[in-house]
């Protein structure tokens, strides 16, 4: 049994220290991970690979998270203003599987695209630890904002600020 318990703890520790070294490997000014997802209203796969010549935001939420649900308004207002100008959204739920009809429910109200995290493969951004997050991917690929470091929420402002100058081709 003490083996057992072992084994297990090695496995959660050396999960845990892989996802941190994903995460640190996270720099901004270098190329993003591939992020995949599929869209929880028709079933389509998501992909920042394939979304190069956009801006891409990619946001972490849930509906039991109040400052998630706070910030998707703006996310919302900012997309509507600048989706002709070559800017995406993907909002992943945190939320589990079984809670589907609340994150419909809640996405519903919202233009952009949304997925579980559990049909999602987000490995390389490491672990999400923290909600809401959110990161930036450029026309080319690249990394702007790492969600893991800095405020946690995204602004209206921060929005203008740091993902305007990035939609000017």
């Amino acid at each position: 049994m003490k083996k057992i318990l072992l084994t297990c703890a090695l496995l959660f520790v050396s999960n845990l220290f892989v996802n941190y070294v994903f995460a640190a490997d996270l720099v901004v000014g270098k190329p993003a991970p591939d992020i995949e997802a599929k869209l929880i209203d028709t079933g389509d796969t998501f992909q920042t690979a394939h979304m190069r010549g956009k801006v891409v935001i990619v946001n972490f939420w849930a509906t039991w998270c109040a400052p998630c649900r706070a910030e998707m308004p703006a996310i919302h207002a900012y997309l509507e203003k600048h989706k002709a100008e070559g800017l995406e959204v993907l909002a992943i739920s945190m939320d589990e599987a079984r809670d589907l009809p609340a994150v419909k429910k809640v996405a519903q109200q919202y233009a952009f695209k949304v997925a579980l995290k559990a049909d999602s493969n987000i490995k390389g951004l490491g672990r999400i630890w923290r909600m809401p997050t959110t990161f930036v991917i450029d026309r080319d690929g690249i990394l702007r904002k790492n969600g893991h470091v800095g405020d946690a929420e995204i602004t209206m402002a921060e929005l203008d600020a740091l993902v305007t100058p990035l939609l000017v081709k």
